[in-house]
């Protein structure tokens, strides 16, 4: 009982002392947790645009941030002590002074609690009773999001290997808002949906699919679907987010962002999986430094494994053997 009482008044004290697809394809599997039958090549560009309104970026922020401390976050299995993480992280990627690196870190541990706390729902109501409204809020709708992805695909799916990808750094925070905002200026698409796909199909473009087969490009494109919209190159982080956004457009948004977000992928679950993470960018632009920071995981029959960038296999590898050699990803 003391120790309880401990751990919940650190967990407060915290709140007080810190300030704070394919287009078109039919119900895909996403990134989340799963592999997307997506081959992607993103490329860099050095065009920007100023960013959203609300959001305070540093010109450190150029910089891409990365995990550099090369080991795999742990979520706490404790309820009180997975709360008190996700109270930190949720504060600390709302705090302005906090740098990119530190940034990172704290992105990549939200996000291993969330997905802790997303498979093991019997946690939620011992976890949320331990939170502060506000950021029980956050939480619920982060848990959930991920449960909608999680819910597209069966057991069966599950692969037995590793993926032919290469997993490189996004482009910068502050450049990839800029491409957001440009085509939400040209096209009446809110900048939030389109980072939150960007973020589901391949966590900010860090997935490069090495196969010519298959979705291309970061908003993920399958051919067909890029001679309808695309303009320039469809591995360039920004001509794919504007055809995005003019995908969006034609499949019935912004006056219907459910409909136009099942156009982009036939999916209930995956429509308010996105719904949720564009809704909490919406409420605290903030939030997107989190998002930006997060992994790329891919569920296999050995576990979720973290293929952390640097990640090279030209061919799919049996998952039991990729662990034996880099144990720290599972």
């Amino acid at each position: 009982m003391q120790i309880q009482t401990l751990r919940r008044a650190a967990l407060f004290g915290a709140l007080l002392s810190l300030v704070a697809s394919a287009c078109g394809a039919p119900q895909r599997p996403t990134l989340l947790d799963s592999p997307p039958p997506s081959q992607v090549e993103a490329a860099t560009t050095t065009t920007t645009q100023p960013p959203p309104n609300g959001l305070d970026l540093a010109a450190t922020t150029t910089l891409a941030p990365v995990d550099s401390t090369g080991k795999r976050p742990i979520a706490p299995i404790d309820p009180i002590d997975l709360a008190a993480a996700i109270l930190e992280t949720e504060t600390e990627i709302r705090d302005p002074t906090v740098d990119p690196v530190t940034l990172a870190e704290v992105s990549h541990r939200q996000q291993v609690a969330y997905r802790y706390l997303g498979s093991h729902p019997e946690l939620d109501e011992a976890v949320m009773a331990q939170l502060p409204a506000d950021i029980a809020a956050i939480a619920t709708a982060n848990i959930e999001a991920g449960r909608e992805f999680r819910s597209m695909h069966s057991d069966a799916s599950i692969s037995a290997n590793v993926p032919a990808w290469e997993v490189v750094a996004p482009p910068p925070p502050d450049e990839l808002l800029g491409f957001y905002q440009e085509a939400a200026a040209a096209t009446g698409i809110e900048w939030e949906y389109l980072a939150a796909i960007n973020l589901v199909e391949t966590r900010m473009g860090r997935i490069r699919g090495l196969s010519t087969a298959g979705a291309q490009g970061p908003m993920q494109f399958i051919p067909t679907t890029w001679d309808e919209v695309g303009e320039g190159d469809v591995n360039d982080p920004h001509d794919s987010i504007q055809a995005a956004a003019r995908y969006l457009v034609r499949r019935g948004g912004p006056d219907n962002m459910d409909r136009a977000l099942l156009g982009y992928n036939n999916s209930e679950p995956y429509v308010r999986g996105v719904q949720a993470y564009a809704q909490i960018m919406r409420d605290d632009p903030r939030a997107f430094y989190g998002y930006y920071g997060w992994q790329v995981y891919f569920l296999t029959q050995q576990g979720s494994l973290w293929l952390p960038e640097g990640y090279y296999q030209t061919e799919a590898l049996p998952a039991a053997v990729y662990l034996v050699e880099h144990p720290e990803s599972g």
